[in-house]
This record gives C-alpha cells, sequence and structure tokens, in this order.
C-alpha cells in the first residue's frame, strides 16, 4: 500500500461526509499498512463540537495502548486544526499525511516542533472538494474552524 492509496481512502470519508450533509473532511489511522480507524467530520450531522474527521478516525479505531499509537500514521484530507492536533500529540501518533493545505492551515509547525513528521501531498482532489465547498458554505465551514 502506498500514501496515495490510503489518501484516496481518506478522500472517500470526506466524499462521504459531504454526501451527508457535512464538512469534507475525512480520516484514516493507519496500523502498519493496515486501516484501523476511518473517520469523517460528522459536527453537522450529529450536532457535535468535535467530531472532526481525525477525531472521528481515532475514535473509530477503538481503545488502543501508547505503544499502539506510537507505530500508526493518520492520513487526513484537510491540514489539521489545533483540536486534531492536540489529540495527534496526546497519543503520540508520529506521521500525519496531509491531502492538502491550501484551503487551511492547521497546526502543521505545531506538529513539526513536538517531532511529528508532516508529509504533506497538495492532492486536487483535496483541494477542489474544500474550495468548492468553502465557497458554496462560508458559514458553516467558519463555524467549523472556529470564526
Amino acid at each position: 500500500m502506498n500514501k496515495q492509496y490510503f489518501l484516496n481512502e481518506a478522500f472517500l470519508e470526506a466524499k462521504k461526509g459531504f454526501s451527508e450533509g457535512g464538512i469534507p473532511i475525512g480520516s484514516i489511522l493507519v496500523h502498519k499498512n493496515k486501516i484501523i480507524g476511518r473517520g469523517h467530520n460528522r459536527r453537522i450531522q450529529n450536532s457535535s463540537s468535535i467530531l472532526h474527521g481525525e477525531m472521528d478516525a481515532i475514535e473509530n479505531a477503538g481503545r488502543r495502548s501508547a505503544d499502539f499509537y506510537e507505530e500508526c500514521e493518520i492520513y487526513t484530507t484537510l491540514s489539521p486544526c489545533s483540536m486534531c492536533s492536540g489529540a495527534i500529540l496526546l497519543y503520540g501518533i508520529p506521521k500525519v499525511i496531509i491531502g492538502e493545505n491550501k484551503t487551511f492551515l492547521g497546526e502543521e509547525e505545531l506538529l513539526k516542533s513536538r517531532g511529528v513528521e508532516i508529509d504533506v501531498l497538495n492532492d486536487k482532489n483535496c483541494i477542489e472538494l474544500m474550495s468548492d465547498f468553502i465557497k458554496k458554505n462560508p458559514s458553516l465551514w467558519n463555524e467549523d474552524i472556529g470564526e
């Protein structure tokens, strides 16, 4: 399996969230080349204040030990916000593969400063999906990022 395969899986999660009427951000938690958690932003669908894509993927992976998370990487279609970056740091996930950071630049510098490896792919599908969503739904987008 390669990065593009896992990013495509995260993108499918983003599209699923969009088809449910939500914000199109998806994430995949991978352990030793195996998907163990999938998620997408469900703030709108679940009337949740915290269910971003990364949080959903970590939650759906179930309870795991610290040693387990240290062997994981997380794929996300969009640069992780402060909350999701905090969860990544809390659980010691050492690598984040980001679909794009053109429409939103999250806490990549914070993650790097704490030793997390960041790989930004700037995938055109991720950029297009978020750009279109933000253009058509500016108030929902601003709510999601806390503005």
